[in-house]
């Protein structure tokens, strides 16, 4: 008998359906898997077998086809785990019901019977409804993130004989409901704050310029000023994650299986710190068949690189891309993908080999220029603000005084976004600032003939490069955002040229 059971795969970050066929004949006792299956795949048949003789369902004797359609996209991972036994008991006629073109089945078996959690069920989620399937079969530890897909019947199975017991109709199993207002009510405050931070009051403006705007930063400063402290507090100052970035953000987090079980969605901007030793696969995302890397976890949040020399400058110069597209796309034998990563970057680094400000260092001029020499140009240009982490003086440790706390600042934050996002309400891709393009520089950025002259002596004087003009352009319309201007005047100009001129002095 022929059996046809309803699946999905994902492919990059989206899912595609895979329809389980099984077939059960006559002939020598084997079961063969085909539709290009991956080494877990083939594995299925072990557990598969074990878990429906364990389950109390009788061994299906002949041959047994199980083709994963289509057949020319490889499969991978045991998430068909799930979908094949309950084809093979189908098939075997060990079972009646005209449910399995209502539901999209998906889940790892244990050898007893037992279901267990697999990744990416909420891109398979939305592909399921796409389908206008009635619902879904997944593990009780991922039913929480499939059910924040409205319009679907998510039912958490907990082993094999409860799954056949519920498309018989004979177990009565109740669909996993989620408030996805409740979930954002409900999370937790920061465990940390700007208020901790003493001093430092121009770094904390600069962050909040970046943060306002979107735009990515570079901190330069000695050992123990406060970098890493500073660049961690950031997110507690970005506005709170919109439903349809959360959704992007948790796709992503589930392909990876960074989802604790049971949660449904990531309700936090993300915040990323790979070490200075990640190649250019963790970073961008890659190996045989390509997964999402650290700028794509960090989609919709920010990706801290500390110490930013030590990084190999081939892993560097594989981010202009991402910083400039907001996506990248990595190409492999098994195929193309495409990542989304629109991220802030946050970078922090010492100004010389021993930590200590060029005029005071021990290293030679060259050592120096050597060190400095590890970034490139076109990579700083795309970071839109330098600024210095000047060394913190001991009455500022030592006052037992606070300053604004991260709730006051991110207030002012939100209000800046929501002038951005009122002013691109006709181009939906433009989320911020730091995201426009040359014709909306030219609509939204004008300015008067003095402050012109004022940006055209300082581009000639620092000898910036035309993508850095673009990068104070939006950085000015960002302090007057911050500051409730509709038009951009000098005083914006001159705060934003002077996040511009660190890196020149040290640098030549």
């Amino acid at each position: 008998m022929l059996a046809r059971v309803h699946s999905a795969a994902v492919s990059g970050i989206e899912a595609y359906t895979v329809e389980v066929e099984v077939n059960a004949g006559y002939g020598d006792t084997i079961i063969v898997i085909v539709g290009l299956p991956d080494a877990a795949v083939k594995e299925s048949r072990d557990r598969v077998m074990t878990a429906l003789i364990n389950s109390g369902f009788a061994f299906t004797f002949g041959r047994t086809t199980i083709n994963l359609a289509p057949a020319d996209v490889k499969k991978e991972g045991p998430s068909f785990d799930l979908p094949i036994a309950i084809g093979m008991i189908a098939a075997s006629e060990q079972m009646e019901t005209d449910q399995l073109e209502n539901f999209v089945m998906i889940g790892e078996l244990a050898l007893n019977g037992a279901v267990r959690p697999v990744k990416g069920v909420l891109p398979v989620a939305l592909r399921a409804r796409e389908e206008k399937k009635v619902g879904m079969l997944v593990p009780p530890e991922n039913a929480a993130e499939a059910a924040v897909v409205g319009g679907l019947e998510v039912i958490p199975v907990r082993n094999l004989r409860e799954a056949v017991g519920f498309l018989e109709g004979e177990t009565k199993l109740s669909p996993t409901k989620v408030d996805v207002t409740r979930i954002f009510v409900e999370d937790h405050e920061d465990a940390i704050d700007f208020a901790e931070v003493k001093g430092q009051e121009s770094v904390k403006r600069a962050l909040e310029i970046a943060a306002a705007g979107g735009h990515n930063i570079l901190l330069i400063g000695p050992p123990g000023t406060g970098k890493s402290m500073l660049a961690k507090r950031l997110a507690t100052i970005l506005p709170p994650l919109t439903l349809e970035e959360s959704l992007e953000t948790t796709k992503i987090h589930s392909i990876v299986g960074l989802l604790r079980p049971g949660q449904a969605l990531v309700t936090r901007r993300p915040f990323r710190a790979p070490h200075h030793t990640a190649s250019d696969a963790g970073l961008l995302g890659g190996n045989i068949n390509p997964t999402p890397g650290e700028i794509s976890l960090a989609h919709h949040g920010v990706l801290f690189l500390d110490e930013l020399p030590e990084f190999k400058r081939g892993v560097l110069e594989t981010m202009r891309q991402p910083l400039e597209e907001g996506h990248v796309t990595i190409s492999r034998a098994a195929g193309t993908m495409t990542f989304p990563s629109e991220f802030m970057l946050v970078a922090a680094m010492n100004p010389s080999p021993d930590g200590k400000s060029p005029s005071q260092s021990s290293s030679t001029p060259r050592e120096i220029q050597k060190y400095l020499g590890r970034i490139s140009g076109p990579l700083l240009d795309r970071i839109d603000l330098h600024v210095e982490v000047p060394s913190v003086e001991f009455r500022e440790i030592a006052a037992s005084q606070t300053g604004e706390t991260s709730a006051q600042i991110r207030a002012r934050v939100v209000t800046a976004r929501s002038r951005q996002h009122e002013r691109f309400r006709d181009r939906p891709k433009i989320t911020c600032n730091a995201r426009m393009g040359i014709r909306e520089l030219r609509q939204y950025c004008r300015l008067d003939e003095p402050t012109m002259e004022m940006l055209k002596f300082a581009m000639n004087d620092l000898k910036l490069s035309a993508r850095a003009y673009d990068r104070i352009l939006k950085v000015a319309r960002t302090i007057a955002d911050l500051a409730g201007a509709d038009c951009i005047c000098g005083d914006h100009v001159s705060e934003a040229v002077q996040y511009r001129s660190l890196d020149r002095e040290m640098w030549i």
